[in-house]
């Protein structure tokens, strides 16, 4: 197979979403919000446990109130939100004002990590001409987030579910983002840590890899280790 194209997931894969608890922090500190450490470390770990950071942990539950949300919450900017701040609610925090300041947090560049071997590898796909693009579920704008750190200049393409009202695995997806590439899928990789949403890609004939979905330091090297175009491959 010669690659013609990569396509790659974005959170856990290109970049991973801070901690809860600096999450949270983060978001007190801005508001001016002071809570005893014992208060702190317990909305922390209820948090994490509704599963209200998007890229973070999965909820443990998802109340039935939300099942429907939550199934179609990359399918747009709405359900997104409505999804995450409705996990967020599950827990009792001291400022109401709370849960929309979380969410707009989680869309901060500066809650988002690039891999260490990110940067290294999308220059090696750009230098041997390989076209490269992000597709992702999710319910916002992600490009700020390149911008920022100095990817987007390598990227030629995103694909992102809200604006197209179809969540992976849906094979659609997948092939808009071939054609929005100019290739064929059977030229494409798609690169994913989701063994269900990503794998979705092979449905279109695409070939797919995996990386883990783990914290930065302990990933140094799983995207160059993958085999694609460049030094590594």
């Amino acid at each position: 197979m010669r690659i013609k194209g990569v396509l790659f997931d974005f959170s856990g894969t290109l970049f991973r979403i801070e901690p809860v608890d600096a999450w949270l922090r983060a978001v007190l500190d801005a508001r001016g919000t002071v809570v005893e450490q014992a208060d702190f470390s317990q909305y922390a770990r209820r948090l994490t446990a509704a599963g209200a950071l998007p890229g973070g942990p999965a909820p443990e539950r998802v109340p039935p109130s939300l099942a429907d949300v939550w199934a179609e919450r990359d399918s747009g900017a709405g359900q997104h939100r409505a999804a995450y701040t409705g996990l967020a609610r599950e827990v009792a925090l001291p400022d109401p004002g709370l849960y929309d300041a979380l969410y707009e947090r989680h869309m901060s560049p500066a809650a988002w990590q690039p891999y260490p071997d990110a940067a290294e590898v999308l220059r090696s796909l750009r230098r041997d001409g390989v076209a490269v693009g992000v597709l992702s579920n999710i319910g916002w704008d992600l490009r700020p987030v390149f911008r920022a750190h100095g990817l987007d200049e390598l990227i030629d393409t995103y694909v992102l579910s809200y604006e197209h009202g179809v969540q992976k695995p849906d094979p659609r997806l997948f092939r808009t983002a071939c054609s929005l590439l100019g290739c064929e899928p059977a030229d494409v990789v798609m690169v994913g840590d989701d063994r269900h949403a990503d794998a979705g890609a092979a449905a279109v004939g695409c070939d797919v890899r995996f990386v883990d979905h783990l914290p930065v330091a302990e990933r140094p090297d799983g995207l160059r280790a993958l085999g694609l175009p460049g030094p590594a491959g």
